[in-house]
């Protein structure tokens, strides 16, 4: 969760330069969901994302330095520069990628499982969506089709309080989404989503269950998005009030407090000092690579002298 916060940190700053390729989703005070969430999955599990998926391409295991290079379109980055932050994806890991269409990670982690399902490879499909998300039609379509044909997915809502600039209780009539989950013949869970641990064990649970052959389940994870919609946003629309509340809960310092009952504070800090570090390396080594090249097959070139 350091390494996610100081990575968006960073970005944020560098926006503010000028040095990003257009505006970054941040996903500040929201590390606890992805991070957790992904803790309960193995390498050959897959996992689909939002357009704020930073915390879950790190958590689901990706190193850093492609991640950011990625981010900036450098040759070293996951997808050779060609992706750029909202579709980072590494087949190896798992990371099936983010999606900047809200709501079309969860179709294609539906159908992943189905094909889990059909080949019997015994893993697991995750999909980390939105409340905004939690409201198009696709996302009931693929509910329905898991719960019908049982299939191993796992629906982690990330519910941060905003679609867009667009509060969720003007959204939904309710203020718990994963209720709709017992339409679909899915157990459901509520849990504090600024407490990773209490989002890994309620995760973990809803996995287990699916890798034995028990059909989907949802989590509900309850967090706020203390950033804006992305580095362009020029808010005003959330109530400072709230915004301090939840960094009061701030994801770090749940985690931290729970850590310090049986963890020194020599390796806290050790800990604290080594994500500083390997960010600082990370971004140094990924602003410092090359661009990609991009080459012409010219027998497809309209404007070649062939055509």
């Amino acid at each position: 969760m350091l390494l996610v916060r100081h990575l968006e940190e960073r970005l944020g700053a560098l926006h503010k330069e000028g040095r990003t390729r257009g505006p970054i989703h941040r996903c500040d005070g929201q590390e606890a969901v992805g991070v957790g969430a992904t803790a309960a999955l193995e390498t050959d599990d897959k996992v689909a994302t939002t357009h704020r998926g930073h915390a879950v391409y790190i958590g689901k295991g990706m190193a850093m330095r492609p991640v950011v290079a990625e981010i900036f379109g450098r040759a070293t980055g996951a997808c050779g520069g060609r992706a750029g932050h909202m579709l980072v994806a590494d087949a190896e890991k798992g990371v099936i990628g983010g999606n900047a269409i809200v709501g079309a990670g969860i179709p294609a982690a539906t159908g992943m499982a189905l094909s889990m399902q059909i080949l019997g490879t015994g893993n697991v499909a995750m999909c980390i969506f939105g409340d905004g998300a939690a409201q198009t039609g696709i996302c009931h379509e693929a509910m329905n089709m898991a719960g019908l044909w049982k299939l191993p997915v796992v629906f982690v809502l990330e519910h941060n309080q905003f679609g867009l600039t667009v509060p969720s209780d003007v959204q939904s009539p309710v203020a718990d989404l994963s209720i709709r989950a017992a339409g679909y013949a899915m157990p459901a869970e509520i849990v504090d989503g600024n407490d990773a641990v209490a989002v890994y064990r309620a995760v973990s649970a809803m996995v287990e269950r699916a890798r034995r052959g028990e059909g989907p389940g949802m989590v509900e994870c309850k967090t706020y998005r203390v950033e804006g919609f992305s580095t362009s946003d020029m808010g005003g629309y959330q109530k400072p009030e709230d915004i301090a509340a939840w960094k009061a809960r701030d994801p770090l310092l749940v985690s931290r407090k729970a850590l310090s009952e049986k963890v020194d504070e020599a390796r806290l800090a050790a800990i604290e000092a080594a994500a500083r570090a390997e960010t600082d390396e990370a971004f140094e080594a990924a602003l410092s690579d090359p661009m990609p090249e991009f080459m012409i097959d010219e027998a497809c070139n309209p404007y070649s002298e062939a055509h």
